[in-house]
């Protein structure tokens, strides 16, 4: 059964099922060791529990359960220097794989919200800076105009403790929660302006993604579908093109290019955007030299 992970706490015990190096239906123990870990390398929303039980490469994908056999958990990575079990493992918690689920089997894809901030952790020196007596929550560092945020009067320096009746205790947590809730209905934002609470009603708007066909830039990047990085990792510094689906047997997957890559600079040159990579591919008069980013490493991949 699907249980319910925001009832998890550090120290409690939890079992890992997977296929550690192909050895079928591996089991191994460990305990929680941290929730709502954030900053691994890499794209997309992160809110992590992370445990001791072994997990190794062929785990991800497999079940991160409970002592009651309840799943609380998809292991999906590891830090590790040498690539093999370290005792840091990492898994998606079942909240945000259920919310996932109902987004696909309602609308056949998830509908990512965006409040329209830029915010940062309240550390207990920013926290005594600003006057306040808990050091828990994400503190506005900027407020995109015309955003659902601006609308609702959200300004930076306000911290925000609660969106939707779910605590904030993070940055990262505040975007994964506002990336998972029902878009264009009245939500309640609780924050705390110099030290007062406050609350505002928000309505999220979806993030719009421009996408285009890679073989109207050259076909050598034919089969590929490129796409503008969301607005959340746009806020956060992160620049490039993301490669959303490369079709088998394209021109693009004979040239080495897969879902999920991130094209960051073509012939040596920076790329920021899709205007940028469009100009970059015309200046190039024939040469395509692709710099893509996979996971956590970097590669060079020539267009032929």
């Amino acid at each position: 059964p699907l249980a319910n992970s925001d009832q998890l706490r550090v120290g409690d015990f939890v079992v890992a099922v997977g296929n550690p190096f192909g050895l079928g239906q591996t089991v191994t123990s460990g305990i929680v060791s941290a929730l709502g870990r954030s900053g691994l390398k890499g794209l997309g929303f992160q809110n992590f529990i992370q445990t001791d039980a072994s997990i190794n490469p062929g785990n991800s994908g497999g079940a991160l359960v409970d002592l009651s056999g309840g799943l609380v958990g998809i292991n999906s990575a590891i830090f590790s220097p040498s690539g093999g079990n370290v005792g840091i493992g990492f898994a998606i918690p079942s909240s945000l794989a259920r919310s996932v689920m109902d987004q696909l089997l309602s609308y056949g894809e998830v509908r990512r919200g965006n409040l329209g901030v830029q915010a940062q952790d309240l550390s207990p020196d920013l926290a005594r800076a600003l006057g306040l007596a808990q050091s828990r929550g994400a503190v506005v560092t900027q407020v995109l105009p015309g955003s659902a945020a601006d609308k609702a009067g959200i300004e930076a320096g306000d911290v925000i403790t609660k969106v939707a009746s779910k605590n904030v205790r993070s940055a990262a947590e505040l975007e994964n929660i506002e990336g998972l809730l029902p878009l264009e209905q009245a939500l309640p934002v609780e924050l705390l302006r110099d030290g007062k609470p406050q609350r505002r009603e928000v309505s999220l708007q979806a993030s719009v993604t421009q996408r285009i066909d890679a073989e109207s830039l050259d076909p050598r990047m034919a089969g590929a579908t490129l796409a503008e990085l969301p607005l959340n990792l746009r806020q956060r510094g992160v620049k490039g093109v993301q490669i959303l689906e490369v079709q088998r047997d394209s021109r693009a997957a004979a040239n080495g290019l897969q879902d999920g890559d991130l094209i960051v600079g073509v012939n040596r040159y920076e790329v920021s955007n899709l205007v940028q990579l469009q100009t970059l591919v015309e200046r190039g008069k024939g040469r395509l030299l692709l710099t893509v980013y996979r996971g956590r490493r970097a590669y060079l991949v020539p267009m032929r």
